[in-house]
C-alpha cells in the first residue's frame, strides 16, 4: 500500500474535529480502497449487481459515520476492509431475502451459494466460515481478513497483530486450510 507518510497525521487531525483533514485524506485513500474493492469483486459471480465504486462509497460512508478511534493507516485499512466485507455480506444477504420473498424455496449454502465443482464460494459462506474461525482462533481470522480483504502485506499484518512475518505466513496457510475445510473444499 503506497500511502503518504502524513496519513496518520491527517487521521489525527480528522479525529480531533478538523473536517478539512478528511478532504485531504480522501484522495490519499480512495484509489487504494478501489483497488481492494475491485479485488473483492473479481471473486464475486459475474452477474453481481454491486460495483466496486459502490462498495468503496458505502464502506467509506460507514467508516465516517462510525465513532472509531483510528490509530494509523494499518488500522484504517483493516477497518475499511472489514467494512467492505460487511457491505458485500449485507448485499448478498439482502439479495437472498429478496429471492425468498419472491417465492423461491429457502436454499442452503451447499445448494445455491456454492457451485459444486466450480471453485466458487459465496461471500455469505466465506463470512460464516470466518465468523466460526473468529470464535476458535481470533488471530487467524484477523490475519486472513487483513490479507485477503485488506490487501495488506505480511509485514503490515505482522505490525498490526504484533507477530512476525513468518508467523503471519504460517497463520495465513493454516487459516486458509481451515476455511477450505469448513466451506467444504469448494474454494480455489
Amino acid at each position: 500500500m503506497q500511502v503518504p507518510a502524513n496519513f496518520t497525521q491527517l487521521l489525527t487531525e480528522w479525529r480531533s474535529g478538523q473536517p478539512q483533514a478528511l478532504d485531504r485524506l480522501t484522495p490519499l485513500i480512495y484509489d487504494e480502497l478501489r483497488r481492494l474493492a475491485r479485488g473483492y469483486m473479481r471473486a464475486e459471480r459475474g452477474s453481481h449487481t454491486l460495483q466496486a465504486t459502490a462498495v468503496v462509497h458505502e464502506a467509506f460512508l460507514r467508516l465516517i459515520q462510525a465513532n472509531v478511534d483510528l490509530q494509523d493507516r494499518g488500522h484504517f485499512f483493516a477497518l475499511a476492509s472489514r467494512l467492505m466485507r460487511r457491505v458485500l455480506v449485507d448485499h448478498a444477504k439482502s439479495r437472498s431475502r429478496l429471492k425468498r420473498n419472491a417465492g423461491f424455496r429457502d436454499l442452503s449454502v451447499s445448494d445455491s451459494e456454492q457451485k459444486a465443482g466450480s471453485g466458487e464460494v459465496s461471500v455469505i459462506a466465506l463470512d460464516d466460515a470466518l465468523e466460526s474461525l473468529l470464535q476458535l482462533e481470533p488471530r487467524l481470522a484477523r490475519v486472513i481478513e487483513l490479507h485477503y480483504f485488506g490487501g495488506m502485506t505480511y509485514d503490515e499484518i505482522a505490525a498490526a497483530v504484533g507477530a512476525s512475518a513468518a508467523t503471519v505466513h504460517r497463520d495465513i496457510r493454516l487459516g486458509k486450510a481451515w476455511l477450505l475445510s469448513e466451506i467444504g473444499g469448494a474454494a480455489k
